[in-house]
């Protein structure tokens, strides 16, 4: 995920509005970093299920 899509995202909640920009910043980064870690390609879930 982008930092311009993470931002469309957050942008939705009213508390991303009550926070200070380097907490924006910070929020985004975090943010990013979480949706990296949990998406995973559906090619390697394939891959997986292949295995014997």
């Amino acid at each position: 995920m982008t930092p311009r899509q993470a931002i469309r995202i957050l942008m939705l909640s009213p508390c991303y509005w009550l926070l200070s920009l380097a907490e924006r910043k910070q929020l985004i980064h975090e943010f990013c970093r979480s949706f990296s870690a949990a998406w995973v390609p559906e090619s390697v879930l394939r891959k997986k299920e292949a295995l014997p």
